[in-house]
């Protein structure tokens, strides 16, 4: 699970991951909405809420093999779903793979695992080349 750090945001500023955040690398957006990785260990609730939530998208949306549920904290705690990504960015620096790689999955295991659940829907036999039929 990874969380977008805002707080050195000023208050003018909405606390988005907006084009300036993500692709302008001269804004102050880009410098200052870190990811992180907060510790579920800590014994916070949230932490278990959160997950069943994006089980529950993963669920009700229909997604299959991957997907990202985005979600916000309100101050008094109540977790609101932003959005559902059945086709998050799946680029090596992207969210989905840093998080991965946080649950100690590297890249290329990363994509050697979608590799395999397509090959799994597509009825073919796993090492088959994506061209040829098991």
């Amino acid at each position: 699970m990874a969380e977008i750090d805002f707080s050195a945001f000023p208050a003018n500023l909405f606390h988005i991951v907006g084009y300036r955040a993500k692709w302008d690398d001269s804004s102050f957006e880009y410098h200052n909405s870190p990811r992180c990785f907060p510790s579920e260990t800590r014994g916070d609730d949230a932490f278990a809420c959160m997950r069943r939530i994006a089980l529950q998208c993963f669920t009700l949306f229909g997604l299959r093999d991957y997907g990202r549920v985005d979600m916000r904290m309100a101050a008094d705690g109540r977790i609101y779903v932003l959005e559902v990504n059945a086709n998050p960015c799946l680029s090596p620096d992207a969210g989905f793979a840093a998080a991965a790689r946080q649950q100690g999955i590297s890249y290329d295991e990363l994509v050697e695992k979608f590799l395999h659940f397509l090959q799994a829907r597509a009825g073919q036999p796993e090492g088959t080349p994506s061209g040829q039929r098991g």
